[in-house]
């Protein structure tokens, strides 16, 4: 048995609900049932076959009505591995301490090439850092403290998993810098990311190597895998091209508002809301979310 579960910015209808079981029903996927979950925000559809078919079937559903197709079976996951910049916070930190030194539209250009995967990210990583060669430490926790918010619904999400028993990991192209406050802000059990050099207060336009790229982020994903978490009730969340190979191993690999290249790579994907679908998609409702 598969469940798609359809949640809206707005309000969902009853006769969005209805249009997805009649399109889900003509493109020969077998509909069965379906459920509220939250009354005029989120239901579950439930269907007897063909995931990949159902997915297109739903495209545009709705009025900005997001849909996450799984099996129903193991769609509560075990595991959250997640990106951070623009994904669990809503800026590029990198771009944001480029501002700091003057010289941001220089830097951003590069970072979204780099997340469009049209550039080698190490090679933009140590490019984009070697700019920033000579700005201040303080910078970052200024940057840190006046520019990054939390995205929409990520304490929800982190906490409410943890709270049923999840594990929950950020991993991150970015730098340990921002990674550990943010982190420890949204209640992630670990946090992974580069380490900025710096000597006699000043960056040195360095990172230690070898850095955080796609190739380490799928590894975390794979070691909590090897610790004993079974693939299926794997989550994996991002928007850059560096979040693909994780995205692509998980259980459930899900595009965050995301770059093309990772559209096209993950199974299911958010374009309207924010993480909090991710706990709908788990069959979650807001009652039950932890939100402190």
């Amino acid at each position: 048995m598969f469940v798609a579960t359809l949640v809206a910015v707005e309000t969902l209808k009853q006769a969005d609900i209805a249009e997805a079981a009649g399109r889900l029903a003509s493109a020969g996927c077998a509909p069965v049932d379906s459920v509220w979950l939250d009354e005029g925000k989120a239901a579950d559809i439930f269907f007897g076959s063909d995931p990949v078919t159902a997915r297109a079937a739903l495209t545009d559903i709705g009025d900005r009505v997001d849909v996450i197709v799984q099996m129903a079976a193991g769609r509560e996951k075990k595991l959250l591995i997640a990106d951070m910049d623009s994904t669990m916070i809503t800026v590029e930190c990198i771009d944001e301490l480029a501002d700091y030194a003057g010289i941001k539209p220089q830097i951003a250009e590069i970072t979204e090439r780099a997340m469009r995967g049209e550039l080698d990210f190490e090679g933009a990583l140590h490019g984009r850092v070697a700019l920033l060669k000579g700005l201040p430490d303080s910078a970052i926790d200024q940057c840190r403290e006046e520019r990054v918010v939390i995205m929409g619904g990520a304490r929800e999400l982190v906490r409410t998993m943890k709270a049923r028993g999840a594990r929950t990991l950020l991993v991150s192209g970015g730098f340990t810098r921002f990674t550990g406050p943010v982190a420890a802000e949204i209640g992630f059990d670990v946090h992974v990311a580069n380490v900025l050099e710096i000597a006699d207060g000043a960056l040195l336009g360095t990172v230690t190597v070898p850095i955080v790229d796609a190739a380490r982020k799928r590894t975390e994903l794979e070691a909590a895998i090897d610790g004993g978490i079974d693939r299926g009730l794997t989550l994996a969340v991002g928007d850059g091209a560096n979040d693909i190979p994780m995205i692509e191993a998980a259980g459930l690999g899900v595009a965050y508002h995301a770059k093309p290249k990772t559209r096209e790579a993950a199974a299911a994907e958010i374009v309207h809301g924010d993480l909090s679908v991710l706990l709908y998609a788990q069959g979650i409702a807001s009652a039950d979310w932890v939100r402190d």
